[in-house]
């Protein structure tokens, strides 16, 4: 798609905090030498000269609010929406989450189509009645197969091509020279050089169910090799639950909780297999991340890592300890030949499905986008 003369793309996002800086990002790029010109503006987060770099907008503009500045009405968010959208003659608008779909619908006449990251956001009666008195401005994006149907169970009466999936997707080539390699990533991180290393890497929350993957650990550890370790990264409220409960299991001396560690996706190669035990996960960004730094996968068979590790990796039941420990033995009992084979197929499904070019091809392929860049 290559517009006769320049247009302009209005991109809301909440905020710029964990993946949504990337988010932006990868929004902006599919309008790379397209015609359009986009602006992306932040609801919420203080001005920073990195953050508008790192989106690769036209324009990056940053509304300031806090987190309790936006509840409620909003009024202030839509006023100043408002005079943005007044500034340009924009085509349409791209609003991450509900929040900025709701301020954005609110304060301009655009059509938008509104990107979501999670389960559940139309459950509420309030929130599928304002999207059923929006809809004919109003397109939903979901970033896997799961959270679009999730959204299609939700607003059962919207029409199926309103309802699409786009994937989360990384730049390959720009995070395979951020990560170091698997000698600095070890020594980064304080890791012995000769361990067989499982790594996990997430909140330390219910979502993310590191009980099941700590209880695989040690089911999988008699077949497993003398210097095999569990290395969890991240931080959160079952932080000591969790360190009691590797206690009880008697794998304390095996498992090594590192805690929240910046730019975590560079030192991905510090691991032999990944392991995400997460509860319906919507998407799974640390997925791709372990997939370009050539890890083997095992994953919870639900939500959108399914869609992602399914082909290429090992996938196992929600919850099951024991299929979880037969995948880590399998994974810890792979040779040269299997594990470069597993390397070359997760290569290929970057490449395919989760590389920003090939999302920006799936972009312009969607019937809604189709429809706004005919009106437009």
């Amino acid at each position: 798609m290559t517009p006769s003369a320049e247009r302009h793309v209005l991109q809301f996002c909440h905020a710029y905090y964990g993946p949504f800086l990337d988010c932006a990002r990868q929004y902006a790029r599919l309008f790379a030498d397209s015609g359009y010109r986009v602006t992306t503006v932040f609801l919420t987060g203080k001005a920073d000269p990195a953050v508008a770099s790192a989106c690769e907008s036209d324009e990056v503009l940053f509304l300031g609010y806090s987190s309790r500045d936006v509840r409620g009405l909003k009024l202030g968010a839509i006023a100043d929406m408002r005079r943005i959208a007044a500034s340009r003659d924009f085509s349409f608008c791209i609003a991450h989450r509900f929040k900025p779909i709701y301020v954005a619908l609110l304060a301009t006449r655009l059509p938008v189509i509104g990107v979501h990251h999670a389960f559940g956001d139309y459950q509420r009666l309030s929130r599928k009645l304002f999207a059923a008195h929006y809809r004919k401005r109003l397109s939903l994006i979901g970033v896997s197969d799961a959270v679009r149907d999730d959204l299609r169970q939700c607003l059962p009466n919207w029409p199926a091509d309103r309802i699409s999936t786009l994937y989360n997707r990384i730049d390959t080539q720009a995070l395979r020279a951020q990560q170091v390699s698997a000698a600095d990533a070890r020594e980064a991180l304080g890791l012995e050089q000769d361990a067989w290393i499982i790594g996990n890497v997430g909140r330390l929350h219910p979502d993310k169910d590191q009980s099941t993957l700590l209880r695989a650990f040690a089911l999988a550890l008699p077949q497993l090799a003398p210097t095999a370790q569990l290395v969890i990264l991240g931080e959160g409220r079952l932080d000591t639950t969790l360190k009691q409960q590797a206690r009880s299991l008697g794998i304390e001396d095996r498992v090594r909780f590192l805690g929240q560690i910046k730019d975590a996706r560079r030192y991905f190669r510090a691991f032999d297999c990944f392991a995400l035990s997460s509860d319906h996960e919507p998407f799974g960004m640390v997925l791709l991340e372990a997939m370009a730094a050539d890890v083997p996968l095992i994953a919870s068979a639900c939500g959108g890592a399914r869609e992602v590790v399914e082909g290429v990796g090992v996938l196992f039941p929600l919850g099951d300890a024991e299929q979880l420990a037969r995948a880590l033995t399998h994974m810890a009992g792979l040779d040269a030949a299997q594990r470069q084979a597993c390397i070359e197929s997760m290569t290929r499904r970057l490449d395919e499905r989760f590389s920003d070019e090939a999302v920006r091809a799936a972009f312009w392929r969607l019937p809604m986008v189709h429809q706004l860049t005919a009106e437009a």
